[in-house]
């Protein structure tokens, strides 16, 4: 996966289209991320210790990785990613639409 831990994402695809948010996780196995604030669904909790209560709390689920875009951090816009290889063998990512180098 091109897309890493810490990047922030937009979405691009699906009912959270056009939102933004950092990415908390990545599944590489299913090809799926958690991104902050995005595709949260209810999830109905029993009381137990933790939460004596119970209720319906809100959670972030994964979402395809195929359905959000990097943000470049110098031009402010969602971009695919490219690869370049610096002099010390060296591998980074780069931004396709004004090549800033991403890591």
């Amino acid at each position: 996966m091109q897309i890493k831990k810490g990047d922030t994402v937009k979405v691009v695809a699906g009912k959270d289209a056009g939102k933004t948010g950092k990415v908390l996780r990545v599944i590489p196995d299913a090809n799926r991320l958690v991104v902050e604030g995005v595709n949260r669904v209810k999830k109905h909790q029993k009381p137990n210790r933790a939460i004596p209560q119970g209720g319906i709390q809100k959670i972030e689920s994964p979402l395809d990785s195929s359905n959000v875009m990097l943000l470049c951090s110098k031009c402010k816009k969602p971009t695919r990613i490219g690869h370049k290889i610096l002099g010390s063998d060296e591998k980074v990512r780069v931004c396709k639409k004004c090549g800033e180098i991403l890591d």
